[in-house]
């Protein structure tokens, strides 16, 4: 099986060769302004024009659903939607809702290997969803590399 390549530098701008899908999680509320997404509004359009749009129409705008956006020849970005509301809640259970997470990934893993993809990504889930990479971990395990996708998760320098 393979193992996450953990890379320094930026998962907006992927190190390989060949399609590549950079993979982010968003709420469930049409909200797009901090964290990641961010970074990748910085460079390319498409994917925030193509969010807010899904949520308008809401056609299948549910947790565990994801969204494709071809931004540039081989490269894709996958809006995940792995997060509810922005904050945590009054229980104190935080945004990230993992079993979402877990959809959204398997989702990625059949688009992956439909277009021969590698997986590029920050540590999703662990910003302003407030989840724990020691849950993340392992989904992307179970989903993602027991098919032999390959994987680089991205920690900015």
């Amino acid at each position: 099986m393979k193992t996450i390549n953990y890379l320094k530098g930026d998962a907006t701008n992927p190190q390989t060769e060949g399609n590549k899908i950079i993979a982010h999680i968003c709420n469930d509320m049409g909200g797009w302004g901090k964290g990641f997404v961010l970074a990748i509004s910085k460079k390319r359009k498409a994917p925030e024009k193509e969010y807010r749009n899904w949520f308008k129409i809401n056609s299948n705008f549910d947790l565990g659903e994801i969204q494709l956006v071809n931004v540039e020849k081989e490269i894709w970005v996958a809006n995940m939607i792995g997060q509810h509301k922005i904050n945590t809640n009054s229980q104190g259970i935080p945004p990230i809702r993992y079993k979402a997470v877990e959809e959204c990934l398997e989702k990625l893993n059949d688009a992956a290997l439909r277009l021969n993809a590698s997986i590029h990504m920050p540590r999703i889930g662990c910003g302003l969803a407030r989840g724990k990479w020691e849950e993340i971990e392992p989904i992307i395990n179970r989903t993602l590399l027991k098919n032999n996708v390959k994987v680089c998760v991205y920690d900015f320098e």
